[in-house]
């Protein structure tokens, strides 16, 4: 009888953790995929009108974004050949104001992010995909933005990252 319940208990445990498949606590879901590369996301904004210069910025969020592959997934970051793709550039990183005070000057600026991704799924291309995504910070318009930088960077950055991230591998 005690032989039966632990064969039983083995049972229901391999069941309960086979039935998990490939997600972890993230929610994230990546198939049969292995490996994950990013490559450099240039910045293209310095391009556009109005869009303000920001050194290391493609840097920074090619990090960031390998940083939060990293973190959620068991999926080992590659160079070249990964399973999963990700690639892209920021199209947008602008200032602007956002209200006004009496003496016309800014009361707020509006410091906005733009990325276009591609993503390419080697073991699932059928969830490939193209899209920009894009978030703001807010701050006030007494304060330059090198006072707000680090804390705006790293705001927009894990928005704008954690969307990419559900767009590619969570599957709600």
């Amino acid at each position: 009888m005690k032989r039966n319940i632990l064969s039983l208990l083995a049972i229901i445990a391999t069941v309960l953790f086979n039935g998990c498949g490939f997600y972890n606590f993230s929610g994230a879901s990546t198939g049969t995929a292995e490996s994950f590369q990013v490559s450099f996301f240039q910045n293209f904004a310095d391009q556009s009108p109005g869009s303000t210069i920001e050194p290391g910025l493609d840097r920074d969020f090619t990090n960031a974004l390998q940083d939060v592959i990293t973190t959620l997934t068991s999926l080992n970051l590659t160079n070249n050949n990964g399973d999963l793709l990700y690639e892209g550039e920021i199209v947008e990183y602008r200032v602007s104001p956002m209200t006004a005070t009496a003496n016309q000057t800014a009361a707020q600026n509006r410091l906005t992010m733009t990325v276009n991704v591609r993503f390419y799924n080697k073991t699932k291309e059928d969830s490939d995909f193209e899209q920009r995504f894009s978030f703001f910070y807010d701050f006030p318009g007494t304060s330059l933005l090198e006072s707000v930088k680090s804390e705006a960077h790293e705001e927009l950055f894990e928005r704008i990252t954690q969307d990419i991230f559900n767009k590619s591998l969570a599957d709600w």
